[in-house]
């Protein structure tokens, strides 16, 4: 009896870095760092209207700041993909002058990144659905929410807290998660990825969204 499996091509997971993996993942990062710099001028007159309406809900847009963690780690697809980008990016926006401060904002880059890459380790750095990316981008906002609220609203009510908390983590899934894994797949087609996983598989075998 024939086994329909034996004529798959096994795929063996490399987790070591190319050169082509630092040089694009921080393309990426900088990349990113020119969209949270514009971001970062408009953010205010965009949340405030939410914020006033219903305090906490201003975070439903800060999956803007989560998307590079995100989209790095689905286009290198290595282990520290999520954090390094998504640290190249703070790094370069508080270099452009972020209102936060330098340390500060290199931190919640650190932080976010890290909350992305946790979700794809818990994956084991094999599956790159969107299911996955969109928890990857909630997991992003989670911990920046956790961070915020530490940092910048202490003391707050349990309810703004709540909000908040919520509030990141659909914004990371939607924004972060999901926005990033179309653009994966955006760009993918257009060949830009021919020396990654990320882009053969999509030439390869477009009925497919994981590695």
């Amino acid at each position: 009896m024939h086994n329909a499996t034996s004529s798959r091509p096994v795929r063996r997971i490399t987790y070591r870095w190319r050169v082509v993996d630092i040089v694009v993942a921080s393309v990426l990062g900088v990349a990113a760092a020119l969209i949270f710099f514009a971001w970062n001028q408009l953010y205010q007159p965009v949340t405030a209207p939410f914020e006033a309406l219903l305090p906490g809900s201003q975070a439903l847009f800060y999956g803007v700041w989560l998307f590079a963690g995100v989209l790095g780690a689905l286009i290198i697809r290595k282990p520290g993909a999520a954090i390094f980008t998504e640290v190249v990016a703070a790094t370069v926006s508080a270099l452009l002058g972020a209102q936060w401060g330098g340390f500060l904002t290199i931190e919640a880059g650190l932080v976010q990144g890290l909350g992305a890459e946790l979700v794809f380790l818990a994956f084991l750095y094999s599956s790159w659905r969107v299911g996955v990316a969109i928890l990857a981008g909630a997991g992003a906002g989670l911990a920046m929410a956790i961070n915020d609220l530490v940092l910048w609203y202490p003391g707050a009510d349990a309810a703004f807290q709540a909000i908040y908390a919520v509030s990141a983590v659909i914004s990371g899934a939607l924004i972060a998660g999901l926005g990033s894994w179309l653009l994966a797949r955006g760009l993918a087609r257009t060949g830009a990825l021919s020396r990654f996983a990320s882009g053969r598989v999509e030439t390869a075998r477009p009925e497919r969204v994981d590695a």
